[in-house]
């Protein structure tokens, strides 16, 4: 009797323990749909699943946390690129180089202290035109500092510059979709 109670709690905890992970598989394909559905409405699919699908989770499960998600990342790799473009001054010996990367220096410092900041906190209070201006005007700052190179040396920063770019240009894409909405 025991034996068979005790095989009994065992098949129950085992089909909970079943029924638990379907639903959590279940709410994570939720998560992928969502992810996949607003990607296809952005310039750059494949980098925008690439970026958001790896968090993908419980509190990106709204367009609004994917933007806010998308924003940080923004912020993430332009702060990451601030502190290469330090590195690199500190490292050149080409004064147009030198003076190129102090161009973009000065203009990184504005978006990564002062724009997406900005752009971040306007689009947790659902000021979302605010904040689609704060990001794009960031990707214009990043093109300015590429352009900064012409005429001198190739950029060192012509990649990071272009990543930068294209997931403020996802950021944007999915603001405008939440903003519809």
């Amino acid at each position: 009797m025991q034996k068979t109670l005790a095989f009994l709690l065992f098949l129950l905890f085992l089909s909970l323990h079943l029924q638990l992970r379907c639903e959590a598989a279940a709410i994570n394909d939720d998560d992928d749909d969502l992810v996949e559905n607003i990607c296809k409405k952005t310039p750059f699919h494949d980098l925008c699943v690439a970026t958001l699908h790896p968090i993908s989770n419980s509190s990106t499960s709204n367009i609004k946390g994917l933007a806010t998600s998308m924003a940080n990342i923004v912020l993430v790799n332009a702060t990451d690129t601030l502190h290469y473009i330090e590195g690199l001054i500190k490292q050149s010996s080409d004064p147009k180089q030198e003076k190129a990367l102090a161009g973009c220096a000065e203009l990184y410092i504005s978006v990564v202290k002062y724009e997406l900041p900005q752009a971040i906190e306007a689009l947790g209070k659902g000021q979302y035109g605010f904040a689609n201006y704060g990001i794009s005007d960031a990707a214009k700052l990043v093109d300015q500092c590429e352009k900064g190179f012409s005429g001198t040396s190739e950029s060192p920063l012509s990649d990071r510059n272009k990543l930068i770019h294209s997931l403020s240009q996802i950021a944007v894409a999915i603001i405008n979709v939440l903003a519809k909405g």
